[in-house]
């Protein structure tokens, strides 16, 4: 086993759904043995898995646990500097049946509509990056998807493809020698709003101007009282923002 693998695996136990569940079954067996501790254990792992399931929560925790970034555009770009638009990978669905080749996940879909968008507003070159992350499939990567999809989809050809990365700190190692060659320094960086902070980081490391380009902003999106109300959505965002506040901080102690 990997060491990501290992690190695929001790998150899924920790975060959430597993961790509170796992927090709430260790209740049930503490109580059956007719200790009082294990009822208030299980009790905290359900109250915990309703929490992380609300999208008032997962609103708070992004924008307590992660800096904030704000949007740009052709202003900011021009006013940065930026030589190329960068957009990392959020995922591939490998089988698509509908179109009879792998497709973006949607995540990467949304980086990618938003990277063309800032690429052509600013008439600037366009890079992605991505691969295959630890849990995934060796069935195609993020990189073909995409080279694909910018194609057909928005007639646009990517100057700079690197697949074989992956995870955050690859995208930036893997895709720094293509960008150097082109004598590239001053990125606008695109993804979503919660990854940006260490994806920043990463490419700073590298040895370029970063200009942060955030997109899949966390904010309300339904009326007040719907916003308490668990959803499998507002789960996989809690979960998406713990687990990159827990990666962000090691990136920094490294």
């Amino acid at each position: 086993m990997e060491v990501g693998d290992l690190r695929t695996l001790l998150a899924t136990l920790v975060l959430p759904p597993a961790g509170p569940l796992l927090l709430a079954l260790l209740g049930l067996l503490l109580a059956s043995r007719g200790r009082r501790s294990g009822l208030v254990l299980g009790l905290a792992g359900l109250a915990l898995l309703w929490v992380l399931s609300t999208h008032a929560v997962t609103v708070e925790l992004a924008r307590r646990l992660l800096p904030q970034v704000e949007p740009v555009g052709l202003v900011e770009l021009r006013r940065a500097g930026v030589e190329a638009v960068v957009v990392l990978g959020g995922g591939v669905i490998p089988e698509a049946r509908e179109y009879g080749v792998p497709q973006p996940s949607a995540p990467t879909l949304e980086r990618l509509r938003y990277g063309v968008r800032l690429a052509r507003s600013a008439q600037l070159p366009l890079a992605f990056s991505g691969g295959i992350g630890w849990a995934g499939r060796a069935v195609a990567t993020e990189a073909e998807a995409a080279r694909l999809a910018a194609r057909q989809d928005f007639g646009v050809d990517i100057r700079w493809v690197e697949g074989q990365s992956r995870d955050t700190r690859e995208n930036a190692e893997r895709l720094a020698p293509l960008l150097r060659a082109s004598r590239i320094r001053r990125i606008a960086l695109v993804s979503d709003a919660w990854h940006l902070p260490r994806a920043t980081l990463e490419f700073q490391r590298q040895g370029f101007e970063v200009l942060p380009a955030p997109t899949g902003f966390i904010v309300p999106r339904d009326r007040a009282f719907v916003e308490w109300l668990p959803s499998a959505h507002a789960l996989l965002a809690s979960r998406q923002i713990l687990r990159e506040f827990l990666a962000w901080q090691l990136a920094r102690w490294r």
